[in-house]
């Protein structure tokens, strides 16, 4: 049988030729994006930051939107995300990363224009920041596609094809009895989809334990792979908390 995840990765093989609506996110069904949303500015790379190595997998980071407004709810630049005026989001893609067979991953391969505002309006409930879907474009698209129509169409399909778990029940867990830990969150995620290994998944957290990303291992087909030995999460026994929101 195959995955939601696995069908996703069929889907988005075809960068270049993906232009499907994609059907309303997961995480962000609530969402009322601003009629109108503000220019985001083109990001100035370094020449020393250009890496133009080969790509041999990706990964799709998803952030836990409430660790990262919690103290940024009344910031001017975090407003889109953090100010409740589009609704309140659980997981958001931070971005669809194409890794390399060491650390040194490719970015900054070409350089960008603004991103059309249709663009960012049909991507602003999945990563509700305008200047970071034009960071994620520009530092990392541009090393997959040449358009960020079909960069950003893939990673709203890979996006989509997850299910996550009730991070409010495992949240409320974690403060009861202190169960929870970065193998259980793992777990969790693996058995709420089908066809995703706990192997492909690595939980991040803060200094304080604070859950903050997940990380999902794709290969070059954009299905879940083993994560490489240098894409490094918490251990598996470290104890985790999730921060619910106040």
């Amino acid at each position: 049988m195959w995955s939601r995840l696995a069908l996703a990765g069929l889907l988005a093989v075809g960068l270049a030729a993906s232009s499907a609506h994609a059907p309303a996110l997961a995480q962000a069904w609530q969402c009322r994006p601003p009629a109108s949303l503000p220019q985001p500015v083109v990001d100035q790379r370094q020449s020393g930051e250009v890496r133009r190595t080969a790509v041999d997998g990706y990964i799709l980071a998803l952030s836990w939107s409430r660790e990262y407004c919690r103290g940024r709810e009344n910031s001017a630049r975090d407003a889109l995300q953090c100010g409740r005026a589009m609704g309140e989001f659980g997981f958001v893609l931070h971005g669809l990363w194409p890794e390399a067979k060491g650390p040194d991953y490719p970015q900054w391969c070409r350089t960008t224009a603004p991103l059309p505002r249709k663009v960012v309006a049909q991507n602003i409930c999945m990563t509700p920041s305008v200047q970071l879907l034009q960071h994620q474009w520009a530092k990392h698209g541009t090393c997959m596609t040449r358009r960020p129509e079909s960069y950003f169409n893939a990673a709203r399909i890979l996006f989509n094809a997850l299910e996550f778990p009730d991070m409010d029940r495992l949240s409320r867990r974690g403060e009861q009895d202190g169960t929870l830990t970065a193998a259980k969150l793992t777990e969790e995620f693996a058995l709420t989809n089908d066809g995703l290994p706990e192997a492909a998944i690595r939980v991040k957290t803060n200094r304080r334990g604070w859950l903050e990303e997940v990380h999902i291992c794709l290969n070059r087909k954009f299905k879940p792979r083993t994560c490489p030995t240098f894409n490094r999460g918490a251990p598996g026994n470290a104890q985790i908390r999730i921060w619910r929101g106040s």
